[in-house]
This record gives structure tokens, sequence and C-alpha cells, in this order.
């Protein structure tokens, strides 16, 4: 008998060191996917963040760049323009896109830079500690908001898939999550139109994925996967929010 489900060649042979239920596994499976399926490991460069996916060059068979703090943007913009004809896509959370790379990706977007970012929202700062993010929920508490997040105090999360999209540059913007596998499915469809079209040379790509953090939401993973959904998808709709066209309509 055949196989019907294997490893992708472009996933390294590596045990992960994220805590149990984290779904950054998942973004890395469909990651690794995305790119055996059209077939440019071999071209393709990733720059990782500073967060809970800073040693993910580890789970990859293809080149790698670390980037500084919220930095993963302006490394992209370099590559890219030096080699135009690789692929080149940022994996980043919401405190390094968010907060301290917050105008690194603004500017690499408005610029049209032909890379493509993945964006892991789980509203928290992960690997330092669980502080609260840009993304936190109101009334989420975090150990730099145990009493929950007062939006009177530091204002609403920011939703950064329609931030970039208010943008002119023309782009692809889409928010998806990796709650359940119907919404996997969804993201991984996602993924695939932002590298094809940079690919096509087309536009700067960027696919936001809400997520979880089981850990430091204080949360079993079947919890934090209910609460995420509950909670989260409410506020940060799914779909797509721009297009090369300059709209929603693809």
């Amino acid at each position: 008998m055949g196989k019907t489900f294997q490893k992708p060649e472009a996933l390294a042979e590596q045990v992960s060191h994220y805590c149990p239920g984290c779904t950054h596994g998942i973004a890395h499976r469909l990651v690794a996917e995305v790119i055996d399926e059209l077939g440019i490991r071999g071209r393709t460069v990733g720059v990782g963040p500073v967060g809970c996916a800073v040693l993910m060059y580890n789970y990859f068979t293809f080149d790698f760049q670390e980037s500084a703090h919220g930095r993963a943007p302006a490394m992209a913009t370099g590559i890219k323009r030096v080699r135009p004809d690789l692929m080149v896509f940022t994996y980043q959370g919401d405190g390094d896109l968010a907060s301290i790379g917050l105008g690194e990706i603004m500017h690499a977007a408005n610029r049209g830079e032909k890379f493509t970012t993945i964006f892991i929202n789980n509203a928290v700062y992960g690997m330092t500690g669980g502080q609260m993010a840009p993304t936190t929920m109101p009334n989420q508490r975090t150990t730099t908001s145990p009493f929950g997040r007062k939006v009177a105090d530091v204002g609403m999360p920011i939703k950064m898939a329609e931030v970039i999209a208010a943008l002119e540059t023309p782009a692809y913007i889409e928010r998806q999550t990796l709650l359940s596998p119907k919404y996997i499915n969804r993201a991984k469809k996602a993924m695939m139109k932002a590298f094809t079209y940079q690919m096509e040379g087309r536009c700067f790509s960027l696919v936001e994925l809400i997520s979880t953090c089981p850990t430091n939401w204080g949360m079993t993973p079947a919890d934090a996967l209910k609460w995420a959904e509950e909670e989260m998808l409410p506020y940060y709709p799914l779909g797509v929010f721009k297009t090369p066209n300059g709209d929603g309509k693809e």
C-alpha cells in the first residue's frame, strides 16, 4: 500500500521545542507543504523572528536568516532586492511584528516589497513570559495585565490585517486561523496564494493566523482552542482584506 501522508521534504527531522497545544507546529507544517507543492525549496529563504519561533531555522531544510527583534521585514527587503529570483518570507509573532516591528512591516508593505509575511497572532508575548501584546484582547489577563487589559488605559487590540490593508499600495492580505481542520485547510490555501503572488512578482503579501498559546494563557490546549474561537474570532474576523486589485475581491 502506498503512502497517503508523509513529512514534507522542506520540513527537517527535529524534535519540537514548542509547548503542548502550541499552533506554531501546524503553521510550520503548512509553510513546508506549500513550498514543496510549489517546487521552490531550492530558492527559498526564510527570515526568523525574536519570539517563540526564534529557533525555527532548525525545522526546515532550506536557507534561513535570523533577524533582530522586529527587523525581519528590513532583512527580507534586502535579500529580495539583491536576489529578486529568491522566494523570501518572514515569520513573525504579534510582539515582533505589531509592537517593536510595527514601523518595519508598515513601511515594507507600503513600499510594496515583493516578499511574504506569515503573521502568528496569539494575543500575547510567548517566549519572554506572557506579557500583554498589541493584540491582547480586552480584559485578557497576562503577566503585565494581571487584572485584564484595560482599554481605557491602553486602547483596543490592533487589527494588523485591516491596518495594512488600508495602505494604498497593492498587496494581498488575508486572515485565517489554525483552530480546527477546516480552518487549517483555508490557512494553507491563503499561504499558497501569498507565495504564488510572490512567484509572479505581483505584490507584498501577508497571511495573519489566529493562534493559541495555552501555556501563557493558563489553559489546557482544548480550552485554548475554545477560548480563541469564542473570544478572538469575533474581534478578528477571518477572510481576505485586500488583493492586488486593490480590494478584497479575487
